[in-house]
């Protein structure tokens, strides 16, 4: 009885912590409008980068060719090549190959990271069947989704602002990334030019658009967050030269880097925040992204173990290791429908060892 009063005081200060109520709801969206409202202004000590995408027009569904695709944003990326055959085909063949990216790489330096992925890109290639045509004479073209921030510099051109996501890598900050993988491609000897250098949220909003005429805004849930929008270029005070034809521009808001007193805090995120690799900022993408949010419960767990006793006697050894609960297993347990709970044991068992 005294155990299960402990846990129920711990599980009603996370609850309580934790809450949002539409009332928070609405001034931590108010905030955020605010600050995208610098962002687009350029003030220097907006939250908000509001990165202008130079993407001005979205696909529309009559697009033909063979098009090669590398999504780097997070432990795993993926190469892919897709022939697109028109508004009556739309995608008429794909094929793609995801791959995990050796832990060692996220800490390295910018040269082995870009070498491991122009080799599996090379390989890739090398794949090619019959059934996809690419016309003679013609360059293979690669779209470039990277899901760091960057500041663009044109439609295939940008540099390094940070990295996020556990990624801490030498000597990429300020350096143009569509070079460093060029260089990475000559080096594998892959005859490949990156058209175009996307965010990976700018990337969905385009695909959205391909299938959807009316689309105007895309999120990104992963490992990350983030949210990508249609603005109308005359609202965009930073903006210099011409203005589009098209009268609009996709703005890469680079939310993961919000924060405000509005948002709910707990210890666990605070502590969280504090002994990563970044103090004191992505704190939106730390609150609810899923690079962090097993992590979040494991801590949770772990209280629960030193307060209530909840594994026993014992703390297991295994619950004070960061990161041993990943969001999957937390999603898995969260969904166990069955009567006994046993996915969730299961993922218990093997987290903690009971």
């Amino acid at each position: 009885a005294e155990r299960k009063k402990k846990v129920a005081a711990v599980i009603e200060d996370v609850e309580r912590t934790l809450a949002t109520p539409t009332a928070l709801l609405r001034g931590i969206s108010d905030a955020l409008v605010v600050e995208m409202e610098r962002g687009l202004r350029g003030d220097s000590h907006s939250q908000l980068k509001m990165l202008i995408s130079y993407v001005d027009n979205l696909p529309t569904g009559d697009e033909h060719g063979l098009f090669y695709a590398l999504d780097l944003g997070g432990t795993n990326f993926r190469v892919l090549r897709v022939q697109l055959g028109g508004r009556e085909k739309r995608v008429a063949k794909q094929q793609y190959q995801e791959v995990s990216i050796p832990p060692h790489l996220m800490v390295g330096t910018s040269l082995e990271l870009f070498d491991f992925i122009a080799s599996v890109l090379a390989k890739f290639v090398e794949t090619e069947g019959d059934e996809f045509h690419l016309p003679v004479g013609r360059q293979r073209e690669l779209g470039f989704t990277f899901s760091f921030p960057v500041n663009q510099l044109s439609i295939s051109s940008g540099t390094l602002i940070k990295w996020t996501k556990g990624f801490s890598i030498n000597g990429a900050v300020g350096e143009d990334v569509v070079a460093e993988l060029s260089k990475a491609m000559e080096r594998q000897g892959l005859d490949m030019k990156v058209s175009a250098l996307v965010n990976d949220t700018v990337g969905t909003l385009a695909g959205g658009r391909y299938m959807d005429n009316d689309v105007v805004a895309a999120i990104i849930l992963g490992t990350g967050t983030n949210a990508a929008y249609v603005e109308h270029a005359n609202a965009i005070p930073k903006w210099t030269g011409l203005l589009p034809k098209s009268g609009n521009m996709v703005i890469n808001t680079e939310w993961g880097s919000f924060k405000s007193d509005k948002l709910p805090l707990s210890e666990y995120d605070k502590a969280l925040d504090f002994e990563s690799l970044n103090p004191g900022e992505q704190i939106y993408e730390k609150l609810i992204s899923g690079m962090y949010l097993g992590e979040i419960v494991r801590r949770i767990l772990l209280k629960l173990a030193h307060d209530a006793a909840l594994f026993g006697d014992v703390v297991p050894a295994k619950l004070e290791m960061p990161f041993v609960l990943r969001t999957p297993d937390m999603s898995a347990m969260h969904h166990d429908a069955s009567h006994d709970l046993k996915i969730l044991g299961s993922k218990l068992k093997d987290i903690v060892g009971v």
